[in-house]
């Protein structure tokens, strides 16, 4: 299911494989990242280029939204070393991810939107 926003965009774009959202990710917004999967559908980025496994994995090889449509994302060793690592915004990703699995893109997005950074409150 596509969630098309107020502003006519499909806002599971904006959610990166690792469950961080870059609609509202302070360095999206300055223009100093390029989103997580923004542009490859299109052509204006190479997917072949990144440098992150998890896209890799996740967005060209199984063809998914994100790591939270993964059959195996409870023993993928990818998506766990990247949560695993020391900082909060690692943790959060993970409860964003989590989110997703139980409870759907839509209702994720709809919290989501009124954040101030890659992560939020999901309550």
């Amino acid at each position: 299911m596509v969630n098309i926003d107020s502003a006519g965009e499909n806002s599971i774009r904006f959610v990166g494989c690792c469950g961080a959202y870059c609609k509202t990710c302070k360095p999206y917004i300055e223009g100093s990242c390029k989103g997580c999967k923004l542009g490859y559908e299109e052509g204006e980025r190479n997917i072949n280029r990144s440098k992150c496994e998890m896209k890799l994995c996740c967005f060209r090889d199984k063809k998914l939204e994100t790591c939270a449509d993964c059959q195996e994302y409870s023993k993928c060793d990818t998506i766990n070393n990247f949560y695993g690592k020391n900082g909060y915004k690692y943790k959060k990703y993970k409860q964003n991810t989590e989110f997703i699995r139980k409870n759907g893109y839509s209702k994720f997005i709809i919290l989501a939107n009124n954040w101030k950074n890659a992560y939020g409150k999901l309550e």
